[in-house]
């Protein structure tokens, strides 16, 4: 005999696993509707001077949608103009290498 736990998790979980598939459905149907219409790719808000910067921000700050300002970066907080290289531009931090031995011949001899 099921435990009456055991019925309620199967049944949650059951819920649980139809949601995403609804969920993914959507998604796959907005995206061949946006391949349709010519917006394949998400278009980016972030400048073209603030690619790969790691003081890159980008939220936008108010109570009002339109009234809301975007914050771009801490040091130029409305952007840099176009067409510039920012002075200040700085390399995105990349996480540690797992296996940080330039030359692997050393490790092993």
């Amino acid at each position: 005999m099921a435990k009456l736990g055991d019925l309620f998790f199967r049944a949650n979980y059951r819920c649980h696993q139809r949601a995403y598939q609804r969920w993914h459905q959507s998604q796959r149907k907005r995206q061949i509707l946006r391949s349709q219409i010519g917006f394949a790719e998400m278009s980016t808000s972030r400048p073209a001077a603030c690619v790969g910067c790691a003081n890159y921000h980008g939220h936008a700050y108010g109570t009002q949608k339109s009234k809301r300002t975007p914050l771009v970066c801490a040091i130029h907080p409305y952007g840099w103009p176009a067409g510039n290289a920012c002075p200040d531009w700085r390399g995105e931090d990349k996480p540690p290498t797992r296996f940080p031995l330039k030359n692997i011949r050393t490790f092993i001899q």
